[in-house]
C-alpha cells in the first residue's frame, strides 16, 4: 500500500502518527494510506521553517522570482500528471482537473512578478532635508490549511505569494486528497527552492489546532466550510495571528426575462454540476424572474440534467465524476430527501444513479428542484453537491432581496441583455464576486478572491494584490542626515513649516 509522506526541511519522511485510508472515489477502493502527524512533528516543521526564513527573506526578490519561474515551467510540464493525481483522489474528471491545475499555475505566474509587487514608495523632502520611504517586509513563518475540492489550485492561492514575499510556509493539505501537494513539492524542490522554505505536514483537527496555537506561526490562510472558517479565525486571532479564513457559499444566478435562455441553461449546467457541485463558487440557486422565465428555464434545464454524462475520470466523455467520500454522498442524499419532505418539486432525482462496473463509487446523479422557498433547508445551507435549486422571483427587486438577505456572500451572477440592470446589480448586490453573463466569476490571478458576509473572515481576500498585502507588513522610514539638521531641540509636533 502506498504511504503518503510529510515533507520537512527538504526531505520526505513517514510520520509516526496514526494512519487513515485515502480512497479513490470513482471505485470506493483504498488507494493509499496517510499517516497523521503529531504536534511534535508540526513543531519540527515550524522550527525548520523558522531556521530557513532569515536567509530566504534576505534573498533578493529577483532571485526568488527566478525560482518561481522554474517552478511554473515544471508545473506546466507535469500538468497532466498533476491532473491525474487530483482525479484519483478527488474524483473530478480529467479536463476539470486540468483546469484546476492551470488556474493554480496562474497564481505562480503572478508571484513571478514579486520584484515589482514589493516595490515601495519614496517621497523626497517631506520636511526640511527629510525623506520618507515605505516597504513591505515578510511576516516570518506562515501556514495554510486547504480543502479537498481543489487540492492543486487552493494551495497555489497561498504559498507562491507567501514564499515570493520572503516568508517560509507550512502547508496542511486535506487528508482526503493529499498527493497532488506532494507532487508539487517535488517540483518546487527541483526548481531550486531552499530546504525548509516549503514544508508539508499532513493531519486532522489536532494539527489544525497546533498550527493555530503555535507561537512561531505568524499568519494562517484557510479555505473550507463557514463553521470551520469562523473557528479558525477566532482561535487564530486569539493567539495573535493574522488570519484570512474563507468559508462557504450559496451562490445565486439571476435569470432576467430578456436573457438568452439557452445560454443561461448551458451556464447553469457547467456552474451547477461541474466538479459534482463541489466548488465554493458553484451556482446552486437559479433565480428566474417572472413565471414565464421560470417555466421556460425549467423546460430547458430538465433534459440537460437528465442527459448528464457521469463517470470516472478515465472516461473521456464524462462531464461529472463522483463526490469525494461515501459520507459526503450520504449527506447529499439527505439534503435531497429534505427537499422532497419540505415540499420542493423534484424535477430530476439523482439519488438512484448507479454506474455499471463502478457500483462502489461515490456517485450522485444530477438533481434539479423547482419551487424551492427560502425557508427550506436545501436553500439555506450549502449542499456542496450536484443539486440545483430553482427559486422563483416575481421581479428583479425580489431576486436582489433574496441574495442580499442570505447569510453567505461569496459569488453571484446575473444573465441579462439589459446594461442598466447589469450595472445596477453589480453596484448594489451584497456579494464579493459578481458575474455579468459569467456564471462562475472567479477572479484571475492578478485580482483577488474573496466573499462578503459569512463567506470570509478577516480583512484580506486571497491571492493577487491582497495576497501580497496579507503576507507582508508595511514599514515606513523617515530619514534626515546630519548635514540637514539645525541645532536646538524641537518641542512641537513635526510638521512642514
Amino acid at each position: 500500500m502506498r504511504i503518503i509522506e510529510n515533507a520537512v526541511a527538504g526531505r520526505r519522511y513517514t510520520s509516526a502518527g496514526r494512519r487513515v485510508p485515502v480512497f479513490n472515489p470513482a471505485t470506493g477502493e483504498q488507494s493509499a494510506e496517510l499517516p497523521l502527524s503529531t504536534p511534535a512533528e508540526l513543531d519540527a516543521a515550524v522550527q525548520a521553517a523558522k531556521a530557513a526564513q532569515p536567509a530566504w527573506g534576505n534573498t533578493p526578490p529577483l532571485k526568488r522570482a527566478r525560482i518561481m519561474f522554474r517552478f511554473k515551467a515544471l508545473l506546466d510540464q507535469h500538468a497532466d500528471e498533476l491532473a491525474r493525481e487530483i482525479s484519483r483522489e478527488h474524483g473530478k474528471v480529467h479536463d476539470d482537473a486540468l483546469g484546476e491545475v492551470a488556474r493554480g499555475i496562474d497564481c505562480v505566474e503572478f508571484a513571478c512578478g514579486i520584484p515589482h509587487l514589493l516595490k515601495g514608495d519614496f517621497s523626497r523632502n517631506v520636511g526640511p532635508s527629510i525623506d520618507s520611504y515605505s516597504e513591505r517586509q515578510p511576516l516570518g513563518v506562515v501556514a495554510g490549511i486547504t480543502p479537498f475540492n481543489f487540492p492543486a489550485m487552493v494551495p497555489r492561492w497561498m504559498y507562491p505569494a507567501a514564499i515570493a514575499c520572503g516568508n517560509t510556509f507550512i502547508l496542511k493539505p486535506s487528508e482526503r486528497d493529499p498527493s497532488a501537494s506532494m507532487l508539487a513539492w517535488n517540483l518546487f524542490m527541483e526548481a531550486g527552492l531552499p530546504e525548509g522554505v516549503l514544508n508539508i505536514v499532513h493531519g486532522d483537527k489536532e494539527i489544525v489546532d497546533a498550527i493555530l496555537d503555535h507561537p512561531d506561526i505568524k499568519a494562517v490562510s484557510f479555505v473550507g466550510s463557514t463553521p470551520i472558517a469562523e473557528y479558525v479565525y477566532r482561535r487564530g486571532t486569539s493567539a495573535g495571528k493574522r488570519v484570512q479564513a474563507l468559508g462557504g457559499a450559496k451562490n445565486h444566478m439571476v435569470v432576467m426575462p430578456d436573457a438568452d435562455l439557452d445560454q443561461a441553461a448551458d451556464a447553469l449546467m457547467g456552474a451547477g454540476y461541474g466538479s459534482a457541485g463541489e466548488r465554493c463558487m458553484a451556482i446552486s440557486v437559479a433565480v428566474p424572474v417572472g413565471r414565464e422565465t421560470g417555466d421556460a428555464l425549467i423546460a430547458k434545464l430538465k433534459p440537460r440534467v437528465e442527459a448528464l454524462k457521469i463517470g470516472p475520470a478515465t472516461d473521456p466523455d464524462a462531464q461529472m465524476g463522483p463526490v469525494v467520500t461515501k459520507a459526503h454522498r450520504d449527506k447529499i442524499m439527505g439534503y435531497i430527501d429534505s427537499g422532497v419532505d419540505e415540499g420542493a418539486d423534484l424535477i430530476v432525482d439523482g439519488r438512484g444513479f448507479s454506474l455499471q462496473g463502478y457500483e462502489g463509487g461515490y456517485y450522485v446523479g444530477g438533481t434539479l428542484f423547482d419551487n424551492v422557498t427560502p425557508d427550506m433547508k436545501i436553500y439555506r445551507e450549502e449542499i456542496f453537491g450536484p443539486v440545483l435549486s430553482v427559486v422563483r422571483a416575481a421581479d428583479y427587486a425580489e431576486a436582489v432581496e433574496l441574495i442580499n438577505t442570505h447569510e453567505y456572500g461569496n459569488g453571484t451572477a446575473i444573465f441579462t441583455r439589459d446594461g442598466d440592470a447589469a450595472r445596477e446589480f453589480a453596484d448594489k448586490i451584497q456579494v464579493g464576486m459578481v458575474g455579468i453573463n459569467v456564471p462562475i466569476p472567479v477572479p484571475v490571478a492578478y485580482h483577488s478572491f474573496g466573499g462578503w458576509k459569512r463567506s470570509l473572515f478577516g480583512d484580506h481576500a486571497i491571492y493577487g494584490p491582497e495576497g501580497v498585502n496579507f503576507y507582508t507588513r508595511l514599514k515606513t522610514v523617515t530619514t534626515r542626515w546630519p548635514a540637514g539638521i539645525k541645532g536646538g531641540a524641537e518641542f512641537s509636533f513635526p510638521s512642514v513649516k
